[in-house]
């Protein structure tokens, strides 16, 4: 069932689970994470980042309603960074259900400007926007992007930003970053800060950078106004592995050579729903 972003995330703030956002790149990725979804009974979001859509085509877009609109569960389409108003304006023509406009590395005021701007056009076609204030760092393998410093989202900025910008939900920077972390690196995540952004807001709040976070601070930051988690790296990760064992093995065929790397990924989105508390919630949805 294709749902938009706002309907999706205020049940889950209500419940304080979270809501996987899994970054799709092919047909492939798409089918792990509905199969997986359904059968946990987890509402889910495919994210579709400016470069993927690019790679992909439209059609590719066209494929994946096809897929929401006949799951059993609640699932979003987003798009993630969307940098451009082209970017977003395309994302919401192909039928994306939520766009991100990311005017985080520009000043503040003009972060507000574009940002008011995007949900404006967003809201008159039905579709949820997601904006992000402060910066989120970028570690090894991102394609998505990021900042060599993280610049910490301010609670009474985050006050402020989202009565200007109007959006339905908001990307805080709390020590997160793109990509995989290297060896001996893991993050630490500033709750306290979390705290403080949610005591001035009331729309539900977003995780990027979800992956190689410990885990106990992840779960704890759905307790404290974290409804969106990002995950990309973890899962194209477990997908690549396994995809090169079998390509060493010696089999060429597609529609083997896909089937274990793709069992891989599962695995992590499985880790992940469980560790939001999403399993079983698609029930909350009427």
């Amino acid at each position: 069932m294709l749902m938009n972003m706002k309907d999706v995330l205020s049940i889950a703030q209500q419940n304080k689970f979270g809501v996987g956002a899994f970054n799709i790149a092919s047909a492939e990725f798409a089918r792990l994470v509905i199969e997986v979804a359904e059968k946990l009974r987890s509402p889910v979001i495919l994210e579709v980042h400016p470069d993927e859509h690019e790679f992909t085509g439209d059609d590719f877009i066209y494929y994946l309603r096809e897929l929401a609109i006949k799951a059993t569960v609640p699932v979003v389409i987003h798009l993630d960074h969307g940098q451009t108003l082209e970017q977003v304006m395309r994302a919401i023509r192909t039928g994306y259900t939520s766009v991100m406009i990311d005017a985080s590395a520009l000043p503040f005021e003009e972060n507000i400007a574009i940002t008011r701007y995007v949900s404006e056009v967003a809201h008159a076609a039905g579709v949820s926007i997601e904006a992000e204030l402060g910066t989120i760092g970028v570690a090894e393998g991102s394609s998505e992007g990021g900042h060599a410093e993280i610049l910490y989202t301010d609670p009474h900025q985050a006050e402020q930003f989202v009565r200007e910008t109007g959006v339905d939900t908001l990307a805080v920077a709390i020590g997160t970053s793109h990509g995989l972390y290297p060896a001996g690196k893991q993050p630490k995540l500033d709750i306290e800060r979390l705290k403080a952004i949610k005591q001035r807001l009331s729309i539900p709040l977003v995780l990027h950078g979800g992956s190689g976070n410990k885990e106990a601070e992840v779960a704890e930051s759905i307790q404290h106004g974290v409804s969106k988690i990002n995950i990309s790296s973890d899962m194209k990760k477990a997908f690549y592995v396994a995809l090169e064992e079998e390509l060493k093995s010696g089999s060429h065929e597609p529609n083997a050579l896909y089937l274990k790397p793709m069992d891989a990924a599962k695995e992590i989105v499985i880790q992940k729903m469980d560790l939001f508390s999403s399993i079983g919630k698609a029930a909350l949805y009427g």
